[in-house]
């Protein structure tokens, strides 16, 4: 059946979604708060909106009339999901579910207060003065995030106390929408963290993909790898929490679930209830099936038996290093092409500015992680952008 898809969000994870779509024969609607994105550019048809104006929402909502509604980024006004549903819409995961993950304040509360899992120590601030409060409370060193971004953007770490007032300016310029809020969270002394990307299915079967494990710079990552080689107790108990995250948000979808993993146990970070961009491994075909086709088939209904490990794998992101709001020119591809078992995706992002992540670099094989996350780093150094 050809159904259509509002695709809310059209980055390069948007892309990916759109692609696998359209493999499995639906109509895709990309939109986005600016031409050009890179899902619009393969998507059927594509809308320009802010999708923070709830009237513009209702508006393409009307308009499509589509089968789902599945949001890929953070910036939307979420709380019309509830009235899209009972409109007879379905949106993807589920109406809770979007809303509660695009607020970092709802999703954290649902995991420590509503089902007692384990998380950093916390506290949310509105204004600077409760920042200096929160970091009293937490200690130094700790986190600070926007309740609303992604890729990192406004993440700070709080060192000493004139890092306060910056970490607060920082964070409330990077934030997404209209919230002025922040968490401040106690810096977790942990030895590595991962993604553990979670299906959930129609039919009831949850799956968990082999873990993911990643390095962050600035709160965004910039190298994953699968599988991340971890004790057997704390990947149950991860898979564990994410069940239980999972199953009190509801729908069907493809999840990123982040953890810590120290001395101390397993931490629940947070998740987002659509593909990863540390997922992008799956790309260098590491499982049966890559995130975003398992987000896909989860949207349609399709069951998934099984996520087998095919072979290890890493990746590698390429950023731009200046503004330029023309197409960037990427060079330096054909010696990027000269590694064995490696690949690159451009995301044809149409506007570069510092950090932005404009492709990434792909390796697999049989060699172990370590030497794969090496492989891949020195594909992503030959792409250059000008």
């Amino acid at each position: 059946m050809r159904n259509k898809i509002l695709l809310l969000g059209s980055g390069e994870l948007g892309k990916e979604v759109v692609i696998a779509m359209q493999r499995l024969g639906q109509y895709v609607i990309a939109v986005d708060n600016y031409e050009n994105a890179p899902a619009m550019q393969v998507a059927h048809e594509f809308e320009v909106i802010n999708m923070l104006d709830g009237d513009e929402l209702d508006r393409i909502v009307a308009k499509h009339n589509p089968d789902f509604i599945v949001p890929e980024v953070e910036s939307i006004r979420t709380e019309r999901f509830y009235d899209y549903e009972k409109q007879g819409f379905t949106v993807i995961p589920s109406a809770k579910a979007a809303n509660f993950t695009m607020n970092r304040k709802a999703i954290r509360d649902l995991a420590a207060i509503d089902l007692g899992v384990k998380t950093a120590k916390y506290k949310y601030a509105t204004s600077y003065q409760e920042l200096k409060e929160g970091v009293a409370f937490t200690g130094m060193p700790c986190v600070v995030k926007p309740l609303m971004s992604s890729s990192g953007k406004g993440q700070s770490v709080i060192k000493k106390e004139e890092d306060i007032e910056k970490a607060w300016n920082y964070a409330v310029e990077g934030s997404r929408g209209d919230l002025m809020e922040v968490i401040v969270e106690a810096f977790i002394d942990f030895d590595y963290e991962i993604t553990l990307l979670t299906l959930t299915q129609n039919n009831g079967d949850t799956l968990f993909c082999p873990p993911i494990g990643h390095r962050q710079e600035r709160g965004d990552y910039q190298e994953s790898w699968q599988p991340m080689a971890m004790q057997d107790a704390h990947l149950r108990t991860a898979q564990d929490i994410a069940y239980k995250v999972t199953k009190a948000l509801s729908g069907s979808g493809i999840w990123g679930v982040e953890f810590f993993i120290g001395k101390n146990g397993v931490y629940f970070s947070e998740l987002s209830p659509r593909p990863h961009d540390t997922g992008m491994v799956t790309l260098a075909g590491t499982q049966n099936f890559t995130e975003f086709e398992l987000h896909v088939r989860a949207i349609l209904g399709i069951p998934v038996l099984d996520i087998t490990l095919i072979r290890n794998g890493a990746s590698a992101v390429v950023l731009a290093d200046k503004a330029n709001n023309n197409f960037p020119t990427f060079t330096g591809l054909n010696e990027a092409a000269l590694f064995p078992n490696t690949d690159f995706k451009i995301f044809g992002k149409p506007t570069t500015r510092p950090y932005r992540r404009m492709a990434v670099a792909l390796a697999h094989g049989n060699e172990n992680t370590t030497e794969l996350v090496e492989k891949a780093k020195e594909v992503a150094d030959k792409v250059k952008l000008s």
